[in-house]
């Protein structure tokens, strides 16, 4: 069963508040001579401008036939390519190792537990080549925004027929959000999100045997600091 099929559906409009990632990964990804990977990718949001920019394939891992079908039809209308595998990233193998491995859009957050985090990040230690990247991003969790959202249906942001409604759960630091199409409770379609402490994250890094190169507040590299609502991670592999 294809758990995000329904969301695959109106995904363009749910992604389309967040462009800023799109320079960000397209820079790290001149940055480096060798192969280039999106985990999650998606309908291809970043992998096709990607691609554009450093004209040769993106390869896109999803666990999604839904989204998959919608970034080869995206590949094809910008005449770009993608090479799309199905796969959960927990468990993906390349057959030459990669320069970047990056995953975007908070997509690490649909993990629901640090075994399975850890898991993703040793199989990038494996895929990436010695002094290769691996960037990700997600939001900083904030105990303020959690109790005005909490339970409260809301137009999604910058959409005219998109609202959400969250349900947080600090004992297990999961957030269970669903979208409606045309008003509350209206065609529903749910996901769910575990988010993650800055420690957690580097106890990730330290398993998986990578070096931090970067943390970021934001895409426009600002310092990260107790201020930041976003981690933008880059790390190394040695070597």
């Amino acid at each position: 069963m294809d758990q995000y099929a329904a969301f695959a559906e109106i995904y363009e409009e749910w992604s389309a508040p967040m462009t800023e990632d799109v320079p960000f990964y397209v820079e790290l990804a001149r940055s480096v001579d060798g192969p280039v990977v999106e985990l999650a990718v998606g309908t291809g949001r970043v992998a096709v401008p990607v691609a554009e920019a450093i004209a040769r394939p993106v390869v896109g891992i999803d666990a999604s036939p839904a989204m998959l079908a919608k970034a080869d039809a995206a590949a094809g209308e910008a005449g770009v390519e993608l090479d799309l595998r199905l796969g959960d990233m927990r468990d993906f193998s390349l057959e030459e190792p990669a320069a970047l491995v990056y995953c975007p859009y908070r997509s690490l957050l649909h993990l629901p537990s640090w075994d399975d985090r850890r898991l993703v990040f040793e199989r990038v230690a494996a895929a990436l080549e010695s002094g290769g990247l691996f960037a990700w991003n997600t939001f900083v969790f904030d105990h303020k925004i959690a109790f005005q959202q909490d339970r409260v249906a809301r137009p999604f942001p910058g959409s005219t027929t998109i609202w959400v409604y969250a349900e947080h759960h600090p004992g297990d630091n999961r957030i269970d959000v669903t979208a409606f199409l045309g008003e509350p409770g209206s065609d529903p379609r749910r996901i769910t999100l575990w988010w993650t402490t800055k420690s957690e994250w580097e106890g990730l890094l330290d398993v998986a045997g990578l070096e931090t190169e970067a943390l970021y507040g934001w895409f426009d590299r600002r310092p990260f600091d107790e201020e930041s609502e976003e981690f933008v991670w880059v790390a190394r592999k040695p070597g």
